[in-house]
């Protein structure tokens, strides 16, 4: 790796590190104006204002957002996410018994929805302008204009309604085999990859195609190169960076998008703790998992440009 490589890579992660300083602040402040707090909701409408107080300042709510704030970023730094004001729990617990699960759901959507695009926009970047590519890109263009939500529940009614295949609701205490694991993950893991795959492998045929204009790709071709070699061994490996950051912005649905998914298959995720967090006004739990969505997103983007200097040609011959 040459010096000005290592550089730009120690810039990015800097940046990263001043944007989640950034992020820490909007998401502080926002989930501060949110109407109503952890004491109103634990005592309910019909709590005396003596309670309210008392309780709020109990909780330590009754300091200024500024000293709040130093002291949750404090907190942070040193790994301590504070103490959920809806349980009274570590957050660090809650969200260690929750992350296997996020992981795993993302981890197993990753691994089939990845090979399925590349091979999807590969496919369609080799037969461009034949049928095959207009069938594909037509498929890809109404998978990404469902909402998700509506998958999911068309899901659910055919397969889990009608057709009684897999279950409805996903339970990961019940999983004790092999096929239970494949049918309680079946739903939730197929709606999530129609959300990526067609959107990833409309980015990696867009990427490929601004390759097959290049000069040499047209030198390639001049020489009798098969239409499929000039792809797979021309075009593709000059694409690495760029599908790279295809695959990583749509991975980042995973991180935090999910939401709408483990609402509607009741999966015990980080989205779905962040959803509790939100109902019941619990700010340094939602502040937690939304710094955590933020930091795995940004995770993915250096990855990404890692790979894409890396990879890219004129960088490695600094």
């Amino acid at each position: 790796m040459s010096l000005k490589t290592f550089l730009y890579i120690a810039r990015r992660a800097s940046g990263i590190v001043l944007t989640l300083i950034v992020v820490s602040l909007m998401v502080f402040f926002v989930t501060a104006f949110l109407p109503g707090d952890a004491a109103q909701q634990s005592l309910g409408q019909f709590a005396t204002p003596d309670q309210l107080e008392a309780l709020r300042k109990e909780m330590g709510l009754e300091r200024p957002a500024v000293v709040r704030y130093f002291a949750w970023l404090y907190g942070l730094l040193q790994g301590d996410l504070g103490m959920s004001l809806a349980s009274h729990a570590p957050i660090t617990d809650l969200i260690g018994a929750r992350l296997g699960s996020s992981a795993t759901l993302a981890t197993v959507t990753a691994a089939i929805s990845v090979p399925l695009a590349l091979v999807i926009g590969i496919t369609s970047a080799m037969f461009r302008g034949s049928a095959l590519d207009r069938s594909l890109n037509a498929a890809t263009m109404t998978t990404v204009a469902i909402p998700e939500f509506l998958i999911a529940t068309l899901a659910v009614l055919i397969f889990a309604v009608k057709l009684q295949w897999v279950p409805a609701l996903v339970f990961i205490q019940d999983i004790d085999s092999p096929l239970e694991f494949i049918r309680a993950y079946t739903l939730p893991v197929a709606t999530l990859c129609c959300v990526i795959t067609a959107q990833m492998a409309r980015l990696t045929r867009a990427a490929l195609v601004d390759q097959m204009s290049k000069p040499y790709i047209e030198m390639a071709r001049l020489k009798g190169v098969g239409p499929v070699r000039v792809v797979l061994s021309h075009a593709l490996p000059n694409t690495v960076g760029p599908i790279a950051n295809a695959i990583a912005v749509s991975l980042s649905y995973l991180v935090g998008g999910a939401v709408i998914i483990e609402t509607i298959f009741n999966y015990p995720g980080l989205a779905q703790l962040m959803v509790d967090g939100v109902a019941n006004r619990d700010m340094p739990l939602i502040q937690a998992c939304a710094m955590m969505f933020c930091s795995a997103y940004l995770l993915l983007l250096i990855i990404a440009d890692v790979l894409g200097v890396i990879t890219n040609p004129k960088l490695r011959s600094l």
